[in-house]
């Protein structure tokens, strides 16, 4: 019976930290949305309702929790960097890369962030798997360039030009799936040997009036409308 008890109680800890680093990383992700991946790791543990201590028992290191908070994102970046390497035609192989790291971009507000962070805390930890995506993604670029589909003068280091653009776009504009599809369409044809007559997606329902920085002046202090 004693053995039992000890038994029972072990397998309540262990569901209750289950429990406990699960709220983390779903608090991990809404603070990290609102106030970007530098947000204090204090906000996140009073976000999950626990304390500093257990926060810090589950990640030892801000990276630790921003790693864990995307695992699931950074792991589709992989696998469709190799699914991509695998289509047979290099250019709808490149697109489908391009289109599937911007959706989670767009999905995922505090993933943009994190992913272009490249967590630069564990740099050496991090650095063979972050060398062989480079390398995969210079070979999809070469064979779609080969393929005369992709410009020539398009560089691997153009897809991080992409993603600074796209994440400024769904940071503004998180709910903004029109405006999301249309820039990268923009793009993606530009990188194109020869696409004028693609059509684009449909325009976003936005004016000049409309965009978020419009009406702000300097240190985020509202214009006054004319």
């Amino acid at each position: 019976m004693a053995e039992s008890s000890r038994i029972t109680a072990g397998d309540e800890v262990r569901a209750d930290a289950r429990r406990n680093r699960e709220r983390l990383l779903v608090a991990a992700r809404a603070v990290f949305a609102e106030r970007g991946i530098g947000a204090p790791m204090a906000t996140v543990a009073r976000r999950a309702g626990v304390g500093v201590a257990t926060l810090y028992r589950h990640f030892p290191t801000r990276d630790a929790l921003v790693r864990g908070a995307f695992a699931q994102q950074m792991e589709t970046c992989a696998r469709a960097l190799t699914e991509a390497l695998a289509v047979p035609d290099p250019w709808q192989g490149f697109q489908q890369l391009v289109e599937t790291v911007c959706a989670l971009q767009r999905e995922e507000r505090g993933f943009p962030a994190a992913f272009l962070a490249a967590f630069p805390e564990t740099a050496s930890e991090h650095a063979q798997s972050r060398q062989r995506a480079e390398r995969d993604f210079t070979t999809l670029v070469r064979r779609a360039q080969a393929s005369g589909a992709l410009r020539a003068d398009f560089h691997p280091s153009d897809l991080a030009v992409v993603l600074l653009a796209h994440c400024g776009l769904v940071t503004a504009l998180p709910d903004d799936g029109a405006a999301s599809r249309r820039l990268l369409a923009y793009l993606l044809q530009s990188f194109r040997t020869n696409t004028a007559e693609e059509p684009l997606p449909p325009p976003a329902a936005l004016t000049l009036r409309s965009l978020p920085i419009a009406a702000e002046g300097p240190k985020g202090q509202r214009r006054p409308r004319s």
